[in-house]
């Protein structure tokens, strides 16, 4: 694993940009081309899946495409989702009530946590003259913002390992597989001033032009 990703910094390459093991013509891209049209408001063209980085100069369909991909193939791009019943997961209060694992499409998998922290989530609320003011457990922009970032800034080399989203009865966790890229603790950063670097850069500039996150380096202080 480590030799891996030393072969990729001295190459100058990131895991998303590489080409993969699946033809382009054999995936659909449905999901992304809706969220496009949805969010900039104009339709996907061909040549953009070259200039995304979608498809390689060889015709070849990298990392980053088969994980925009509907039926994405690659396995260890899941989410797991549970909402447990207490304050950890071996209160002895019983089962997860609710549960869901994710798969296919990154950008499927983003709006469907996102709906799964939003139905699972308490909501206080006060009436107003002619509105009535809605306040959920956790804002569901600041959701939104950080399992994105769990998703573009994880280690797609880690076999076995998914990103996982906990919901207990006083807190949400979300755990993305891979630790900083440069080999430092987070606990021994400040996360508001930590420098941004970005693991798999291709899927950082594809949440960020659809606007399903917020520009390099301030999404922490956002959230």
């Amino acid at each position: 694993m480590q030799l891996k990703s030393l072969v990729l910094k001295g190459s100058g390459r990131t895991y998303d940009s590489l080409p993969s093991n699946y033809r382009f013509e054999d995936m659909a891209f449905y999901k992304l081309k809706s969220v496009h049209y949805k969010r900039l408001q104009r339709s996907f063209e061909d040549n953009e899946f070259v200039s995304w980085g979608i498809v390689d100069e060889n015709a070849k369909l990298t990392n980053a495409g088969a994980l925009l991909a509907d039926e994405s193939p690659i396995r260890q791009s899941r989410i797991f989702c549970t909402q447990w019943n207490g304050l950890d997961m071996t209160n002895g209060l019983g089962e997860a009530i609710d549960d869901v694992e994710l798969e296919e499409c990154i950008i499927g998998q983003l709006q469907d946590a996102v709906s799964f922290v939003r139905n699972n989530s308490r909501r206080k609320w006060w009436k107003e003259n002619d509105y009535r003011e809605e306040l959920p457990d956790y804002p569901e922009r600041a959701v939104t913002e950080a399992i994105a970032n769990a998703i573009i800034h994880r280690d797609y080399m880690l076999m076995g390992s998914e990103i996982h989203i906990d919901m207990y009865d006083d807190r949400l966790e979300i755990y993305s597989p891979g630790g900083m890229l440069d080999g430092k603790l987070i606990q021994q950063l400040n996360p508001l001033t930590v420098p941004s670097k970005r693991r798999n850069p291709l899927l950082a500039d594809f949440f960020s032009r659809l606007g399903l996150m917020e520009r390099r380096g301030s999404g922490m202080k956002k959230i």
